[in-house]
């Protein structure tokens, strides 16, 4: 074991940039990300809108990956992938996901969970077409999650379907958006002491928000 390793269990740090209450929290859960996510925007903190997405196998087994934001209204939280990847083959089997925000500058973390669906054909083709030409090359050229020999697979798929489409490359039927439809968020807002805020809400059966803080 290195130096640096033996000493992992020695960091620490302490946190007391901002505090979050029941009086300064918004009774709408989604109010209250839109706020948070403003903030970290404004604040310039690397990736805003990179959330950890977790999944769960057929085989019980979790997994995770890094997955941008890219849009939430009150239907849920929008991203975009490749419906063959692992991702996809799991949540086919198990709609049920997690997603997770980490702000560390702010000392913040939003927690998500709920069920999630495929966003329409028509949703995935207007972002699809916004996206720069490399990466809807790009969509055709990865066959995501699956074993390749080299590199050199990626660079040939990408000339070869460059050469095919030129400057107008079709959503590939294998690529679109999913969207988690959200029934439980938690805000944590590291605090002095260990002593740190965490919100909890849960939708109640009328769709309301029942806010409740949780010890840390």
């Amino acid at each position: 074991m290195s130096e640096h390793t033996s000493s992992i269990a020695d960091l620490r740090k302490s946190y007391e940039r901002a505090e979050l209450n029941e009086d300064a929290s918004q009774a709408d859960p989604l109010k209250q990300f839109d706020q948070w996510l403003n903030e970290a925007i404004a604040a310039q903190v690397p990736e805003p809108n990179a959330m950890t997405l977790a999944t769960v196998a057929g085989n019980l087994r979790p997994s995770t990956r890094v997955v941008l934001i890219k849009g939430f209204d009150a239907r849920g939280i929008v991203w975009f992938t490749n419906y063959d990847s692992r991702k996809g083959h799991e949540l086919a089997g198990n709609p049920y996901a997690a997603l997770q925000f980490h702000w560390v500058e702010l000392e913040r973390v939003v927690r998500i969970e709920g069920v999630v669906e495929k966003v329409s054909a028509e949703e995935s083709d207007v972002y699809f077409h916004s996206r720069p030409l490399d990466s809807r090359i790009g969509a055709w050229a990865s066959p995501q999650s699956e074993v390749i020999s080299s590199r050199r697979v990626l660079v040939a798929n990408a000339a070869l379907y460059g050469a095919k489409f030129l400057l107008q490359p079709p959503r590939p039927p294998h690529w679109g958006g999913y969207r988690l439809k959200p029934d439980n968020w938690q805000f944590w807002q590291g605090r002095k002491s260990r002593l740190h805020d965490r919100l909890r809400y849960t939708q109640q059966a009328d769709a309301s928000w029942l806010r409740e803080r949780l010890a840390p």
